[in-house]
């Protein structure tokens, strides 16, 4: 079976090589799925999140058409506040909004992963609290100029300088990086890839 990541995300390709604990035998390709985010009428976070990880690899399975048994691997995260779905920001503005609006507050992650196959999709879905401690304009101020909330579901990256935000999480925390390996190994193990 070939494995395909349907992401060119740097964080979600580190992640998975990680699951291969370093053998060489443990290869993957990427493909760039596009897909329509729009969230669609009431629907819930965990249903949004869930859907778009399926319909990621679902996409990417197409573009693999000429591929001989390709397993394609689809994720998203997002940050949700209040019931609030966090996205990534549009502008600086919109990012220092985020942050002040996480600040000094607990919020959850949501990542689901999904995997597709020609017969089958199967997807599963981590969730992770997250608890920020207080944030200055300043903090807020220096971190948005830094550019590394501008791609990034809620304004912030724990892997590196929103890092400094984290007071503490409950959960998994490789789901709030992006690709949660836990479940992403079930996953490719259910599916006979090791």
């Amino acid at each position: 079976m070939n494995l395909v990541l349907a992401s060119t995300s740097p964080r979600r390709k580190e992640l998975l090589t990680h699951i291969g604990l370093g053998r060489a035998e443990f290869r993957f390709t990427q493909v760039a799925p596009d897909i329509d985010e729009t969230p669609r009428a009431a629907e819930l976070p965990r249903d949004y999140v869930q859907r778009l990880a399926a319909e990621k690899a679902q996409a990417g399975l197409a573009l693999c058409s000429g591929m001989s048994q390709p397993a394609v691997l689809g994720s998203d995260t997002i940050v949700v506040l209040e019931n609030e779905i966090l996205g990534k920001p549009v502008d600086e503005a919109d990012a220092k909004r985020v942050l002040r609006a996480l600040s000094g507050k607990a919020h959850t992650v949501m990542t689901a992963v999904a995997l597709a196959k020609a017969d089958h999709t199967s997807v599963r879905l981590v969730e992770t609290l997250v608890r920020f401690c207080a944030l200055s304009d300043a903090d807020i101020d220096a971190y948005v100029a830094s550019k590394e909330p501008m791609d990034k579901a809620g304004s912030y990256g724990i892997q590196g300088l929103g890092g400094c935000f984290v007071e503490s999480i409950e959960g998994s925390y490789s789901c709030v990086v992006g690709l949660p390996l836990v479940e992403t190994r079930e996953l490719l193990s259910e599916a006979g890839i090791r």
